[in-house]
């Protein structure tokens, strides 16, 4: 036993142990517990859970308008025209409840269910959450025909709820500043509120969410009279839909409002988004579940029903009725049960059949009033089926030739030596050039390098039993070792870290598209759990005497040429890794002690599934946009 276990031991464990955090302290403490992290996501989350607030407000129907602006010192403002939070002295505790509210944890109006019948945000810690987590805090009511205002520093009252003015509207106003001591880093970022905002603006039609940065002069507001049919709506406005106008379904059982648009394209991708209470279930839940088991048995009944699909055919999967399927579940319910701390999976079971049942009825009429989009979903779905099994039996052969076997890898892998995952790293590098210089460079204890044979298909056009034909997807797959599609399994990855080191020029960043899109399109647990990464290879070496200088970007150029002088200087530009010898690939890209990596994150799934639809979709005029609006933002351009 150590000395510090001794002095350990002598310690009686007693009532003076057990701390009791008064009030806001808990929160302050322990601030992940309740926001997710101190970080960015935590960060925006302070907004998300003020305007969740304003949302139930708009949810009980006395509220249609929000605001939402970053103020120029940093700070937030959130206004809505709500009925304003009650200013009367609390019974109990005898101060103004809407001090109870921003200073007491659960407390709300969420919980005698007279309040609000749904509502998002966290159980009634919400605000009060804030307001822990703010250097400053004002809140402003309107009600009664008064405006009243309190001021708070850390969660602690520094001024009475006082009367400052008149008012004939209604509603509620928050400014915030996020404490330093508690989130390293305070800039709000404009794209990450305005994602969210537009995301509540169509979950909840007609609803004005107005959204400002007052920095940099930007702002923009949505209402959506669709709702969630203008949401499918924008999903797809860079794809080829297969029928005009989305689906809308919607019914109500036991005071659960189910609300469902759907409507396909001809990409072999799902897209289906669900929410509950405007929060959205990454994980899905009995609300997706019930949606997915109504598809599945309708589309077959329909395909059955009009001799769609052929006697000896088997039933279509769930797998193919999603293919090319955009949607958007929307569940209202009075007391929803989470999984999970960050609300992410409905857990209610009652809400299964009840989304079963509704979608069912609503598709079922959508199919027999429509036949001609009918038939052509289903001749899709049906397409769908015989391409998942020619990809079945091109899986089948391969593993009887070993091609996908891990034992069998393939022979263009140079593979490393440790066997631990966690330890293992593989760079993906474009051609035998640049693969030849990386073997020789590389440290082989715990780093392998697979060098790929041109440019590997485009998966976005492509499916899945085409995907399996690419010789290059298949190294990849078997030297990773998770499978592909429907045999994925993340649990056997053999290199934590995978690292995509092609060419600093068009060549090689249309290279780093194509597989960052297969990545996210048929590996997306890759890019989820971060274990996606970029290289940055030097651009240019300067030699002055007998030491080289390597930089990565034209600013850095300018930088070094300005430090070091422009006369006896010898200055490569480097169009290709195959130009580096191995000792300078090493030490400026693959030194885990010198080189920089970018890991590729998933920020935003609807964002992601935008950008790649535009860049490596069939439709030319979204990509031209594109371009033509982020040209600018270009760099390092090899023209």
């Amino acid at each position: 036993m150590t000395d510090v276990n001794k002095d350990i031991s002598r310690h009686v464990y007693d009532e003076r142990d057990i701390q009791v955090l008064e009030g806001l302290e808990a929160v302050r403490k322990r601030p992940s517990m309740y926001i997710g992290s101190t970080g960015e996501d935590g960060l925006h989350h302070l907004v998300y859970e003020l305007v969740d607030n304003s949302i139930d407000e708009a949810l009980a129907n006395v509220c249609d308008n929000i605001y939402v602006g970053i103020n120029e010192d940093g700070s937030i403002t959130t206004i809505d025209n709500g009925r304003g939070i009650p200013v009367g002295m609390h019974e109990k505790l005898k101060k103004p409840a809407v001090e109870v509210a921003l200073t007491t944890l659960h407390a709300g109006g969420k919980f005698g269910g007279e309040g609000y019948t749904v509502s998002g945000g966290l159980h009634g810690v919400g605000m009060s959450v804030v307001n822990a987590l703010s250097e400053w805090l004002e809140v402003k009511v309107r009600r009664n025909g008064h405006i009243y205002r309190q001021r708070y520093e850390r969660g602690v009252p520094i001024t009475e709820l006082e009367i400052i003015g008149d008012s004939e509207t209604t509603g509620t106003e928050i400014t915030f500043s996020a404490d330093n001591e508690i989130f390293p880093d305070t800039s709000f970022k404009y794209e990450t509120l305005k994602k969210r905002m537009r995301e509540l603006a169509f979950l909840n039609k007609g609803i004005k969410i107005t959204i400002e940065d007052k920095r940099v002069g930007e702002r923009e507001d949505f209402c959506y009279e669709g709702g969630i049919i203008s949401f499918v709506e924008y999903l797809n406005k860079n794809k080829t839909t297969l029928h005009s106008n989305p689906i809308y379904i919607i019914g109500n059982r036991d005071d659960t409002i189910i609300e469902v648009s759907m409507q396909y394209n001809n990409t072999y991708m799902e897209n289906v988004y669900s929410f509950v209470n405007n929060i959205s279930t990454h994980e899905g839940g009995t609300h997706l579940s019930g949606f997915r088991a109504a598809l599945t048995r309708i589309m077959n009944d329909y395909a059955r029903k009009n001799n769609l699909l052929k006697a000896d055919e088997a039933n279509l999967t769930g797998e193919d009725t999603r293919e090319g399927l955009t949607a958007v579940i929307s569940v209202k319910l009075i007391e929803p049960q989470f999984e999970g701390q960050t609300k992410t999976k409905l857990g209610n079971s009652e809400v299964r059949g009840i989304a079963e049942s509704i979608v069912s009825e609503g598709l079922e009429v959508f199919l027999e009033e429509n036949p001609t989009h009918a038939k052509i979903i289903i001749e899709k779905a049906i397409s769908s089926a015989r391409a998942r099994d020619a990809a079945r039996k091109a899986r089948e052969l391969a593993r009887r030739k070993n091609v996908l076997d891990s034992a069998s890898l393939p022979g263009k892998l140079s593979d490393c030596s440790e066997r631990d995952p966690t330890k293992s790293e593989i760079f993906i590098v474009e051609g035998d050039s640049a693969g030849g210089s990386a073997k020789q460079g590389r440290d082989r204890q715990f780093q392998a390098i697979l060098p790929l044979r041109g440019k590997i298909l485009n998966v976005e056009k492509a499916r899945l039993d085409r995907i399996l034909e690419n010789n290059e997807i298949r190294a990849m797959t078997t030297a990773f070792g998770t499978g592909i599609g429907d045999d994925f399994d993340i649990s056997k990855l053999r290199y934590h870290k995978i690292i995509c080191m092609t060419d600093a020029d068009v060549d090689g960043s249309h290279i780093r598209t194509l597989l960052l899109t297969f990545f996210y399109r048929y590996m997306r647990p890759l890019v989820e759990n971060g274990h996606i990464y970029i290289a940055q290879p030097p651009l240019y070496k300067i030699a002055k005497g007998k030491r080289d200088h390597y930089v990565y970007s034209d600013e850095q150029l300018e930088e070094v040429l300005s430090e070091i002088g422009r006369s006896g200087i010898t200055l490569q530009r480097y169009k290709g890794l195959g130009e580096m010898n191995p000792n300078q690939l090493w030490d400026t890209t693959m030194d885990p002690e010198t080189r920089t990596l970018i890991r590729v994150k998933l920020e935003d799934a609807i964002t992601a599934d935008e950008i790649f639809t535009i860049l490596m979709g069939e439709r030319v005029e979204p990509r031209r946009e594109f371009i033509e609006l982020n040209a600018k933002l270009a760099e390092n351009l090899d023209i």
